[in-house]
C-alpha cells in the first residue's frame, strides 16, 4: 500500500526559483518509490513589501503529473488553520515542510501544530536555513516556534546541522547532500546554447546564476574580473543571469567604475526554468562567489551539465566542490576567485575536471534522497 506524503513549501504557480523547482522534483521523487504524493504551497507567499523581486507568480505552465494544492496565505491566520485542517484530515504518513525564513515560522509551525493533532503524521522539516542570511528582529523565536512543532530534520549542509543543534539538540536530524538538478533538460553544445540566448559562441563565457542578493558575492566577482591577470584572457565574458533581489545601483556603478561593460553579458529577468540549460551549456565554467552560504543548488544545476565551479569556502558550498577535483575552492576574495579563473583557462585542467564531474555527481540521487528521508521518519 501506497504511503501518502505532504510537502508543504513553494511550487507551481510560485516562482520561487530553485525552491520551488526542488519541491516539485522531490514529488516526483517520491511519486516513482510508489508514495501517494501531494504539494501544499502558497496563494500568497510574501506581503509585497517584503518581496524584492517583480513577480512571485510564474508564466510558465504547471508541472505535469503532480497533484498541487494552492492554500496558504502566509499572513492570514485563517488560512494557517484551514491549511493545518486540510491536511490534518487526511492522515498523511508523512509531511515533508520546507523552512527556509524566520517570516516563516508562526505560518508553518501553526500549521504543523494542527496536524499533529491527528496523533499519526510524522512531521519533518528540510531546513534550508536555521540562521538567516539576513539577520531581522524576531529571527530567533519565530524559528524556535517553527522547530518545535517538528519530529524531526533534513539538513543540506554540515553548517545548517551545527546551526539546528543550537536550537533542537535532542530531535533526529541528518545530513542529505542536495541531490542532482536533472529537470531542466538535456545538454546541448555551446553552439547551440549560444545561438538560443543571443551570444557569440566565440567568448569563452564564465557564469553568475541565480537571484542577486548581497550574500553572493556578485560585487567580488566583478572584483575579480577586473584583475590584471585576466586582461591576458580578452575573450572572456561574464554572463550575469538572474533577477536583482536588492538595489541594483552599486552594482551599477561598479560595472562603470570598473568600465566593465563590454565584458559583460546581464541577464537580470526571471530566468524561467526552460531556459536555464541555455545559460549553463554556454557556459565553460560557474563562478559562486558567495560571502556566506549554506547549500546552493546551483552547484547541482553545473553537475548535471557538467560545468567545472569556482566556490568560495563558506558554508556547505566546499562539502560539494572537492577543489581541484570538480573545480576549484577559493577565498571570498577578488584575487582568489581571478586566480581560479586564469588557471581554468590556462593550465589545461579542464578535461579532467569534466571527467571527473560525470564520476562525482552520481552520489547526488534523489532515489537516495527519498530513502534517507523514509529512514529518519522511521526514527521519529
Amino acid at each position: 500500500m501506497a504511503s501518502k506524503v505532504v510537502i508543504v513549501g513553494p511550487a507551481h504557480p510560485l516562482r520561487g526559483g530553485g525552491m520551488a523547482t526542488f519541491n516539485e522534483r522531490l514529488a516526483l521523487a517520491f511519486q516513482e518509490a510508489g508514495d501517494d504524493v501531494e504539494i501544499v504551497t502558497f496563494s500568497l507567499q510574501y506581503p509585497t513589501f517584503l518581496f524584492p523581486g517583480k513577480s512571485q507568480y510564474s508564466d510558465e505552465p504547471a508541472p505535469e503529473g503532480l497533484s498541487i494544492k494552492v492554500l496558504i496565505n502566509s499572513i492570514n491566520p485563517i488560512s494557517w488553520w484551514k491549511t493545518g485542517q486540510y491536511i490534518q484530515k487526511q492522515k498523511p504518513d508523512l509531511v515533508v515542510f520546507r523552512y527556509w525564513l524566520p517570516f516563516m515560522g508562526p505560518c508553518l509551525g501553526t500549521i504543523a501544530r494542527i496536524i499533529r493533532r491527528n496523533k499519526y503524521s510524522r512531521i519533518l522539516a528540510i531546513t534550508d536555513n536555521v540562521v538567516p542570511h539576513e539577520k531581522r528582529p524576531g529571527d530567533i523565536p519565530f524559528t524556535k516556534y517553527f522547530l518545535k512543532a517538528c519530529h524531526g530534520f533534513i539538513t543540506m549542509s554540515r553548517s545548517v546541522q551545527q546551526d539546528l543543534e543550537q536550537f533542537e539538540p535532542k530531535k533526529p536530524s541528518v545530513y542529505l547532500p542536495h541531490p542532482l538538478y536533472d529537470n531542466f533538460g538535456a545538454a546541448e553544445t555551446k553552439e547551440e546554447a549560444c545561438e538560443a540566448l543571443g551570444l557569440d559562441s566565440k567568448y569563452n563565457y564564465i557564469l553568475f546564476f541565480g537571484f542577486i542578493r548581497a550574500y553572493k558575492g556578485l560585487d567580488i566577482l566583478l572584483k575579480a574580473l577586473d584583475d590584471g591577470q585576466l586582461k591576458f584572457l580578452p575573450n572572456l565574458r561574464l554572463i550575469v543571469a538572474g533577477e536583482f533581489y536588492e538595489d541594483a545601483t552599486p552594482y551599477q556603478q561598479l560595472i562603470a567604475e570598473l568600465n566593465l561593460q563590454e565584458k559583460l553579458v546581464l541577464r537580470t529577468d526571471f530566468i524561467p526554468n526552460s531556459e536555464v540549460r541555455h545559460y549553463f551549456c554556454a557556459a565553460d565554467l560557474v563562478v559562486q562567489p558567495y560571502k556566506h552560504a549554506t547549500q546552493s543548488g546551483v552547484t547541482q544545476v553545473a553537475y548535471h551539465f557538467d560545468k567545472p565551479m569556482v566556490v568560495t569556502k563558506v558554508g556547505g558550498l566546499a562539502e560539494l566542490v572537492p577543489d581541484r577535483e570538480v573545480g576549484y575552492v577559493t577565498a571570498p576574495e577578488p584575487k582568489a576567485i581571478a586566480d581560479a579563473i586564469f588557471r581554468f583557462y590556462t593550465s589545461g585542467d579542464a578535461p579532467v575536471l569534466i571527467q571527473n564531474i560525470t564520476k562525482y555527481k552520481k552520489r547526488f540521487s534523489w532515489q537516495r534522497f527519498v530513502q534517507a528521508i523514509w529512514e529518519l521518519a522511521e526514527k521519529v
